[in-house]
C-alpha cells in the first residue's frame, strides 16, 4: 500500500497556504441578500481561483456567486470508478471580528498558557481548555485575541488544495476523478443554496469541516432562523405615564418566555435548543435573532410551533402586532439520506484507520453544506479538519491534525472503487 509521506517541504506548502488565507478577510453577513454576502469573500474566491489553475487542475472555474469548481484528472487508464468530491467553505463566522487576522505559530507547544496578546494580556489557556493538554509537542495555530482565526473553514480549503497539489505530484498514487468544490456564506446557512451539484460530477462527497481529528458525521440539527420584532411607543420620558411601550422592556421579557435550560450551554449530544444570537433593540423597536436547532425532526416541528405560540401569547398581552415571527428553514438532519449508502462512510473510516486515526463517528451540533448537498442529491458527510474553539479569538489550530486530514483525503481518493 503507498503511504502518505509528509516531508518538511509539503508541511509548510499546508502552513504556508493556510496561513494566506486566513490573512484574507472574509465574513459573511446574515443580513444581507448578496450571494456572495459580502464583497470581501470575492477575494479569497478569486484567490483560490488563481491558485488552483496555477496547480494544474482541470476545468478551474468561479462562477457569479462565487462557487469555485476545480477537478483532479483520473489517472487511470479505464476510468469506469466513481467520481468521489471534497467541499470546504471560504467564509468565516460573523459571530466575532474577521478582519485583520494575525495568526501566531506556536512550535512544540509545551501544555502551558499561551499569551496571544502582550498590550490586552490575552490568553489561551488549557485551564478553561482542557483539550490544549491533547496537542502537547504539537505545533499550534492561533489568533492574537483579536480576531477569529478562520480554521473554520479555511482549514478544510488548505486542506483538499493541498490534497489535490499532492495526488497531481504523485501519479503513482491511482485514483479516479476528484470533484474539489469551494462556497461562500457557509457560516450564514447558505453555503450550498446555488451550489450546482450537477456541474460538480460527483457521485458522492465530503465536506472537510468538522473539528478534531477522528470526526466523521452523518447526522446533523435539523436548523432554522428565526426574527423576532417588538414595536414599541416613544415619547418623552417626562410625560410618559400610561402611553410609553418601551420595546426593550418587553424584548427582554420575551427572551424570558423561552425555556431558560435550552440554550447551547445547558444541552448536549443529541439535545436541541434556541440560540439567542442578536439583541438589539431601543423604546421604539427591537429585534432579536434568534437559531433553532434539534436533531429530531418532530422535536425540531414542536421548538418552532413554540415561539410561533409564545409570539401569540405575547400579543394576546401587549396587543395585536406588538411581536412579529419570521421563521426560515436553514438545512435538514442529512442521516437518512444515507439509508443504503453507509459505503461512502465505510470508505471515510478505513481512510482513517490507514493515517492511523480512530474514526470518532458521531452527530455534529451543528451543520455543515453537506447537510443540504445530501438533500439536492449529492451524499455528503463531514470530515474533520481540525480546528477547534472556532467563531471567537480563542480559535486554534495545530498544524499536523491538518497534515492528517490532507492524508485522510488521498487514502478515499485512492481508495473509491465501484460499488
Amino acid at each position: 500500500m503507498i503511504t502518505v509521506e509528509f516531508d518538511r517541504e509539503w508541511k509548510n506548502k499546508l502552513l504556508n497556504r493556510f496561513l494566506n488565507y486566513v490573512k484574507i478577510y472574509s465574513t459573511s453577513d446574515p443580513e444581507s441578500d448578496a450571494t456572495p454576502s459580502t464583497p470581501q469573500q470575492w477575494d479569497i474566491a478569486k484567490y483560490i481561483f488563481e491558485e488552483l489553475k496555477n496547480l494544474g487542475l482541470e476545468e478551474v472555474s468561479v462562477d457569479e456567486k462565487g462557487y469555485i469548481y476545480a477537478y483532479v484528472p483520473s489517472n487511470l487508464e479505464d476510468n469506469q470508478e466513481p467520481v468521489v468530491g471534497f467541499i470546504s467553505h471560504y467564509d468565516t463566522s460573523p459571530d466575532f471580528n474577521g478582519k485583520n487576522v494575525n495568526p501566531q505559530i506556536w512550535p512544540d507547544y509545551d501544555g502551558q498558557d499561551l499569551l496571544l496578546n502582550q498590550e490586552t494580556g490575552f490568553t489561551l489557556s488549557p485551564s478553561k481548555f482542557e483539550t490544549l493538554k491533547d496537542y502537547i509537542g504539537k505545533t499550534l495555530i492561533t489568533t492574537d485575541g483579536t480576531s477569529l482565526l478562520g480554521a473554520d473553514d479555511k482549514a478544510g480549503v488548505a486542506e483538499i488544495v493541498t490534497a489535490a497539489e499532492y495526488l497531481l505530484a504523485h501519479p503513482e498514487i491511482k485514483h479516479g476523478r476528484i470533484a474539489i468544490g469551494f462556497t461562500p456564506d457557509e457560516e450564514i446557512g447558505r453555503g450550498a443554496h446555488h451550489f450546482d451539484v450537477k456541474k460538480f460530477g460527483a457521485d458522492w462527497a465530503y465536506t472537510m469541516d468538522g473539528g478534531e481529528v477522528g470526526e466523521l458525521e452523518f447526522e446533523n440539527f435539523n436548523a432554522a432562523g428565526a426574527i423576532v420584532k417588538i414595536h414599541g411607543l416613544s415619547v418623552h420620558p417626562g410625560y410618559a405615564y400610561g402611553k410609553m411601550v418601551n420595546a426593550a422592556l418587553l424584548a427582554s421579557e420575551f427572551v424570558k418566555m423561552l425555556p431558560e435550560n435550552e440554550t447551547p450551554s445547558t444541552t448536549k449530544g443529541f439535545e436541541g435548543f434556541f440560540h439567542l444570537t442578536d439583541f438589539n433593540a431601543d423604546v421604539s423597536e427591537a429585534k432579536l435573532q434568534y437559531i433553532i436547532r434539534d436533531h429530531d425532526a418532530d422535536t425540531f416541528e414542536a421548538r418552532k410551533k413554540l415561539l410561533e405560540d409564545t409570539v401569540r401569547t405575547f400579543n394576546k398581552k401587549y396587543g395585536e402586532n406588538t411581536a412579529e415571527l419570521e421563521i426560515k428553514e436553514q438545512y435538514r438532519n442529512m442521516k437518512q439520506q444515507f439509508e443504503g449508502k453507509m459505503y461512502i462512510i465505510d470508505i471515510a473510516a478505513q481512510a482513517m484507520k490507514d493515517a492511523n486515526i480512530e474514526p470518532d463517528i458521531k452527530a455534529i451540533r451543528g451543520g455543515t453544506d453537506g447537510a443540504q448537498l445530501s438533500y439536492m442529491g449529492l451524499p455528503c458527510p463531514n470530515i474533520f479538519a481540525g480546528g477547534l474553539n472556532f467563531h471567537g479569538p480563542y480559535e486554534y489550530v495545530p498544524l499536523e491534525s491538518m497534515e492528517k486530514a490532507v492524508k485522510v483525503i488521498v487514502n478515499i481518493a485512492k481508495a473509491v472503487k465501484k460499488q
